[in-house]
């Protein structure tokens, strides 16, 4: 009986903090919006503001969409496991699902560079994870890396990279035919998921101590969590693009630049806070996350925007795409699978040499946007 009166429904759901701080980021971006169309000189800084608060708002709106749909699951009664493997995979990809069909909505023909953005975020959100998020949780604590997770998860997050790489470069455009392969392997992979989830189950938490999860909240409040979180990184994604479309503008730098570093650093802010989670808690789990949202990224979140709109590169970004950000993104993610590969442990070492590699690419990116080499 006392479990059941601390189960809290959508009145005490409405004031809590998490919401009353989206309720403020969701208000800050509308005021700010408003007197940025009414200035007549807008400069940089305010701009910044508003991209900063329109990336709070779409990773806190994650947040709240990802706690609603782990709830709705574990009422479902659907195994941690699974859900970790879905749910949770996919909602830490929101931001960069969400900013790409965006990106791909708004696309004009007077407008095609936003394309730029959504390829550009895609790879640099990638090669973030990998690398420097990746980087920085192993540098903090060495992990021990299960077989499973390369035979499995790692082979296809490499092979789901090679493949968008193969139809961008043939006929310089993701057509929808492709964006729809992209997006149904992405169905199969989660089917193929969900049909072994009693032996992914028992090869993830064989060892493992189980932990029952406690719902503190009724299902009207997690279906209402799941809708709302919905719509406010729906709201958060199409200002963060148009802000840093405009930026990119106003500052002359290539839209796969803005996608690349801001957006593709920003849109993995979620996985950064669970690889931190994970990795203070000695969990292994904080690897797992990042390879699960880098097979979902260049299947799901690409494959839907490109649905969406055909996406290709313009002329004035195709070469930093295609001759820097990916090879980038394919180098950090041989490098990081290899070294899994050796001894099936992350040393401490390996994560600095992860990191140093996304900081030779950001070297390389900034010489070359002040035109010390070209590219």
């Amino acid at each position: 009986m006392e479990a059941e009166e601390r189960v809290m429904g959508i009145p005490q759901l409405v004031f809590s903090n998490t919401l009353v701080l989206n309720g403020a980021l969701f208000l800050g971006i509308l005021a700010l919006h408003g007197a940025l169309d009414s200035a007549d000189e807008v400069g940089y800084i305010w701009p910044l503001v508003l991209l900063t608060l329109a990336l709070a708002l779409l990773i806190k709106s994650a947040d709240v969409f990802v706690e609603g749909a782990k709830g709705l699951a574990y009422r479902a009664g659907l195994p941690e496991v699974v859900i970790g493997l879905t749910i949770v995979s996919i909602g830490t990809s929101l931001p960069e699902i969400l900013v790409t069909a965006t990106a791909a909505s708004d696309i004009t023909p007077d407008n095609t560079e936003i394309a730029d953005l959504a390829i550009g975020g895609i790879f640099g959100s990638v090669l973030v994870q990998i690398t420097l998020i990746l980087g920085v949780v192993v540098a903090l604590r060495s992990v021990k890396v299960r077989p499973s997770w390369l035979k499995r998860d790692g082979l296809i997050m490499f092979l789901s990279i090679v493949l968008l790489t193969f139809f961008i470069l043939t006929g310089s455009v993701l057509s929808r035919i492709e964006g729809f392969i992209l997006a149904s392997l992405y169905v199969v992979y989660i089917y193929w998921l969900l049909s072994k989830r009693d032996e992914i189950m028992e090869d993830e938490l064989g060892d493992a101590e189980r932990v029952e999860r406690k719902l503190n909240r009724t299902t009207a409040s997690y279906a209402f969590m799941v809708t709302l979180g919905l719509m406010l990184a729906l709201f958060a994604a199409h200002h963060l693009v148009n802000v840093a479309s405009d930026l990119a503008y106003q500052m002359r730098v290539p839209h796969a630049v803005i996608g690349t570093t801001v957006s593709g650093v920003g849109t993995s802010l979620p996985e950064l806070t669970i690889a931190f989670v994970a990795a203070r808690r000695s969990e292994g789990v904080a690897i797992g996350t990042l390879i699960g949202s880098n097979i979902t990224d260049p299947l799901l979140s690409i494959g839907l925007a490109a649905m969406v709109h055909p996406l290709a590169l313009t002329s004035s970004s195709y070469n930093l795409t295609m001759y820097l950000i990916v090879p980038a993104t394919l180098f950090g993610t041989a490098v990081s699978l290899a070294m899994m590969r050796s001894g099936y442990e992350f040393r401490r070492k390996e994560g600095i040499y992860l990191i140093l590699i996304y900081v030779v690419f950001l070297s390389i990116l900034i010489a070359e946007q002040m035109g010390y080499i070209t590219i």
